[in-house]
Order: C-alpha cells, then structure tokens, then sequence
C-alpha cells in the first residue's frame, strides 16, 4: 500500500485555481520533497492532505482512508508541522509535548516515556523544563517537531520546515529529520522551496508550479535526465581571439550551447569528457589563453528551469509578474 494516494486533485479559491488536476503517490516508508516557489500549491495540496481544506474535485487518500470521506481514521494517522511554529511559547518545553499528548490522546501510562524519546530525539533534554520563549528559532522548530511526532504517526507532513532559518540551522534541522526517518521509518512528506534542501534530503521529488507538477522522480534520475554539464571558462580577454573560439567550439557535436557574460564562458555540454579535450585543443590552435576551468554537473536549478522554464529562486522579473498576479488573486480569494 502506498503512504498517499492524489488522483486528479484540484483546489479553486472563487477565480483562481490553486491546484490544478494533480495526480501522484507516495510510497511507504520515503521522504518525499515537494519542491516549488511560494505559490506554487504546495501547502495548498498539503491542507487538502491533512484534511484542514477540501477539495474542489478530485480524491486523496492517507493509508488507505480518504480525507473527505474519513478525516477522522487520516488525523490518527498523521502528523502536520505548518510552516508558522505552532508551540505555546510561554510553557516549557515539556509542558508542550504533554499538551500535545492530550490533544494526540495519548495513553497516560505511555507520556512520560514518549515524551523522553522525542525530547532526547531532537536533543532538547537539558532545555526542557525552559519557558520556550528563550528558545532560539532552530530549537523552537525542534520541539515543533517534536510536537508532531509524539502520537508515532505513521506518516509526518512538513511544511517548509526550515524556512527563515540560517544555513547552519537548517542542516542541523536535515539531520533531526533523516534520525526521525531512521528511527521510526514513518513516511515524509516535506514542502520546500530550498534547491539544496530537496536534493540532499528527499528519495524522491515532485516539481509543482503554478498548481501542476510538472515531473517526479529522484533528484539524481532528474539531473541525469538533463545530459547536460556545465563547462565554466575564464578565457584571454582578446575579443577577436574569444569570439573565435567560440565560433568553433558551436561547430563541436556535444555542444548544446556557449554564452558569455562579462568575466566567464559558459560551455553547455552533453558529455564533458569527451569535449574537454577539444576545448583544450582549439584554445591552443587558436593561441586563447584559458585562464581558469571548472565543470559543474546538472543541479535541480537545472532541472527546475528544464521543465518550468524560470528560475525558482528570482520571483520579481520577466515571467514572475504572471506569478505576482497568481498569488495576489488567491489572496484576494481567501
């Protein structure tokens, strides 16, 4: 049986469709990453998961019970950390989890034990008996975490659980999650708009904008899907000799493409191996002075652009104005 069943999902808010007629599955036991750019319909699609929205059309399905038709049995079974920290930050640590057990219904005679694990888990012991407020933001994510697993579900929602945190937090939160995943083998299911954090974490990823998914699959089979490796070069700054070097490296068979910016060449190539060696070489023939080289393999920026045609990251120019007006209409909808 799969974690979580999508078939031909969608969410409209009056004029706009936040989820468009998304299909996809979920396998047991995986981290699975949804990656996209605010606005995409990523925690849209994971409100409608966790039974916090309904569907306009199509069906979902959490370990086999339905979230429209049974949300009671998909609750029992799930665990939801939203993006806002939901902890009462004026209780400790502990009166939270405790809190948390109440609401989770979670047998008396086993509180105190689960509350130890999940405490030691995230590494929160000597701060536990801590009003929370004192807690700095990485921690306060912790017991958040914490929060959502103390009822042992067999499936834990992540929405965005990193945002607004440093790099160094953030992968101290990436490992919290890979020892969750170890020692419980529950289901992941993560929300995320970091590259790096999709492709370090996730067995398998889904790539949504503006509502549709665009592919699924491994971050390794997507980037290997690209044939393609970048080819940096800091070329002699003779014009005359630059220009002919590119003209010749775009009559090579494995080249796709060469731009230029101000300070480096940029080779596009299906096979790096083979086309080093010839760029060598016409740089030689030619008397153009490679300063510098480096080879970069695909990244999901990569593949992100590949197959929705932007860059995830930059949502002020060109093509993100449509994106401007999408989540302003949503906004104006709700």
């Amino acid at each position: 049986m799969n974690a979580i069943e999508i078939n031909s999902l969608s969410k409209s808010f009056k004029k706009s469709l936040a989820v468009d007629n998304i299909s996809l599955s979920v396998e047991e036991g995986e981290i699975f990453g949804f990656l996209g750019p605010n606005g995409a319909g990523k925690s849209t699609t994971m409100m409608i998961l966790t039974t916090l929205l309904k569907p306009t059309s199509g069906h979902a399905s959490v370990y086999g019970y339905d979230v429209i038709s049974n949300p009671s049995q998909v609750r029992k079974n799930i665990g939801f950390v939203q993006q806002e920290i939901g902890i009462d930050e004026y209780l400790t640590a502990r009166e939270n989890l405790q809190f948390q057990c109440k609401i989770s219904q979670v047998p008396k005679e086993q509180v105190t034990k689960r509350i130890d694990e999940v405490i030691d888990l995230v590494e929160l012991k000597e701060k536990q008996d801590e009003p929370s407020i004192t807690f700095s933001g990485g921690m306060r994510k912790r017991l958040d975490i914490a929060c959502g697993l103390i009822h042992r579900p067999k499936v834990l929602f992540l929405d965005e659980p990193t945002v607004g945190l440093d790099i160094q937090t953030r992968r101290k939160i990436w490992e919290y999650i890979r020892k969750i995943h170890k020692e419980f083998g529950m289901t992941l299911f993560v929300s995320t708009h970091y590259m790096e954090e999709a492709d370090s974490l996730c067995d398998r990823v889904g790539i949504i904008d503006y509502g549709k998914i665009q592919a699924v699959d491994t971050p390794e089979s997507m980037k290997n899907k690209l044939e393609t490796d970048m080819i940096t070069l800091s070329v002699t700054p003779d014009k005359t000799k630059k220009q002919r070097f590119i003209k010749k490296l775009k009559t090579l068979d494995l080249i796709k493409d060469v731009k230029i910016n101000e300070t480096n060449m940029i080779v596009q190539s299906s096979n790096s191996t083979q086309v080093i060696p010839k760029i060598f070489q016409i740089s030689s023939e030619i008397g153009a002075s490679i300063d510098s080289f480096v080879l970069n393999k695909p990244t999901l920026d990569d593949v992100f652009i590949s197959y929705t045609g932007h860059n995830l990251r930059d949502e002020t120019n060109g093509k993100f104005n449509k994106r401007k007006e999408f989540n302003q209409s949503r906004r104006r909808a709700l």
